[in-house]
């Protein structure tokens, strides 16, 4: 009998797929659909807080075509938290105007075919002594490539990207007379996954996906859910995985279903039949929302969020609602051109810009360089990674941890794995007030100590400048001549500024007889 694959499981997954009565939505009269409107809010809200378990996922999406209306996806650690969460949503005044199209049960999954290194060290717990001690001999739980670990449970316990487009379809493997998956041997199966993974790693960043084991629970094998800012990234990966032989041999799939993820707020404008989210188009939710005051809609992205940017961040670069895209776009397009009329390099020609997520940690520099080396290996594997290092402040109070990508999405999601690094105290861009940052300061070697003798000296002018909160020479660990500066300013107004003053005009003219190449300053994401 040809050998399984090895699994381990996550969390539970169930697709409620939902239609809309219109007719009986239209015939009702608006304090019913007020009600209805505000008891779907809260149950969504609720959900997505995650206030039915312990630990978990939720969201709605708006669908397109005939097959349904309304995606409401939950992520739980049981089935029975799945159980309930489906059932709380009958008992609620929105759920009598809609019907269940059909639905979908799966539990996230990995198997051996991701890694043999992962099942080895969950079979290879230490012994009573090993634990008493705290030493794991060779090849134990702990040997697993840290990065490899977070990776692997970004896949069991997945987040559900803010404000994306999502593509769901089940599948399963073909038990044909000529093509038959499950009469392969081990080891032809894991080279055709392996192929298969190498078309999807063509879309990091682009594409987040989560793969649902569905075997016993539903009519399928699995349940795959795409999520993408731009819809034809989904149609693309698609298309291309129809060409793997994984697909063009031994692949079957059901109907796929399309939609955009809105906030919870947004559910009324979406009843009404206006663009959602409100926070991208502009669209005054007003009482078609929730739970605002006086029974009208809070207004703008429940999720919050918009890009940061190199010279922004905490209350200026987002409002408590978040920006819309075009909104963070315009202005850092804005802040960029203010720094260009100053004669200060402000990022890669337009169109080739690169984003950084950067977090900060009070770990010890070596432990966090250890586990930031098993990230990086990971991130390799992406084509939009750029690179991924550890920054040590001059005073040794504390490191930055920097992961600049070519995309704002692969940037945001390598911050999810970031974040849990050891010693996370915070994030660039979330710190009240306004941040700067000039990053990649390439110095010649033979002028290196003149330029931290400079930034001594502009850094006692910082000091003495009102608005002025604190600034860091940041060193790259592995790389001394690669530094950047990290300044926190009380508003934007008092960042820029510093940077009309003629003491930063001469700081800028005498950088450039002593770096190797222009600092670059990019986009938080």
């Amino acid at each position: 009998m040809p050998e399984p694959p090895q699994t381990d499981e996550g969390w539970y997954a169930l697709h409620d797929f939902r239609t809309v009565d219109w007719d009986a939505w239209r015939d009702t009269p608006e304090r019913e659909r007020e009600r209805a409107i505000e008891a779907g809010v809260r149950y969504l809200e609720s959900h997505e807080a995650v206030e039915d378990a312990e630990e978990g996922a939720s969201a709605v999406f708006g669908l397109l075509g005939h097959k349904a209306d309304l995606l409401l996806l939950h992520f739980r650690p049981t089935l029975d938290d799945l159980s309930t969460a489906e059932r709380r949503f009958e008992r609620t005044a929105l759920a009598g105007f809609t019907d269940r199209a059909t639905s979908y049960v799966s539990v996230t999954e990995v198997s051996g075919y991701v890694s043999d290194a992962y099942f080895e060290s969950e079979a290879s717990e230490p012994s009573d002594d090993e634990a008493e001690t705290g030493e794991v001999s060779q090849g134990g739980a702990e040997s697993i490539d840290e990065g490899l670990r977070r990776y692997i449970e970004g896949k069991l316990k997945p987040d559900i990207p803010d404000d994306e487009y999502v593509s769901f379809y089940p599948m399963k493997k073909r038990r044909g007379e000529v093509y038959n998956w499950y009469d392969l041997p081990f080891d032809e199966r894991a080279e055709l996954m392996s192929g298969h993974g190498d078309v999807g790693r063509k879309f990091a960043g682009r594409i987040k996906q989560v793969i649902a084991s569905s075997v016993g629970f539903d009519d399928y094998e699995w349940g795959v859910t795409l999520f993408a800012a731009d819809p034809t990234d989904i149609k693309d990966i698609v298309y291309e995985m129809r060409f793997d032989e994984a697909s063009s041999k031994y692949g079957e799939f059901g109907r796929f279903y399309v939609g955009r993820r809105f906030p919870p707020s947004d559910l009324g404008t979406f009843l009404a039949g206006d663009p959602v989210p409100t926070s991208e188009h502009g669209v005054d939710n007003g009482v078609h929302g929730g739970r605002g005051e006086g029974g009208r809609a809070e207004a703008g992205n429940h999720h919050g969020g918009g890009a940061h940017h190199a010279h922004g961040g905490g209350e200026d670069a987002r409002d408590g609602h978040g920006r819309g895209r075009d909104e963070s776009a315009d202005a850092s397009e804005e802040i960029r051109g203010e720094l260009e009329e100053l004669n200060v390099y402000a990022g890669k020609p337009h169109g080739e810009d690169v984003y950084a997520t950067v977090l900060y940690s009070e770990a010890d520099p070596a432990e966090l360089f250890k586990e930031v080396e098993g990230l990086r290996g990971n991130f390799d594997h992406y084509g939009t990674h750029v690179k991924t290092a550890v920054y040590e402040a001059s005073d040794g109070e504390r490191s930055a941890v920097v992961s600049v990508w070519e995309t704002a999405s692969a940037a945001e999601t390598a911050a999810g794995f970031l974040s849990e690094l050891p010693g996370i105290v915070s994030r660039a861009g979330e710190e009240s007030g306004f941040g700067t940052m000039g990053m990649f300061y390439t110095v010649e070697p033979e002028h290196r100590e003149d330029f931290v003798g400079k930034f001594a000296t502009v850094g006692g002018l910082l000091d003495d400048m009102e608005g002025h909160h604190g600034t860091d020479l940041m060193v790259n660990r592995e790389d001394e001549n690669d530094m950047f500066i990290s300044s926190q300013w009380r508003s934007k107004e008092d960042a820029m500024a510093f940077f009309r003053s003629e003491e930063f005009r001469d700081t800028v003219r005498w950088g450039r007889d002593v770096l190797a190449d222009r600092p670059r300053h990019v986009f938080l994401a």
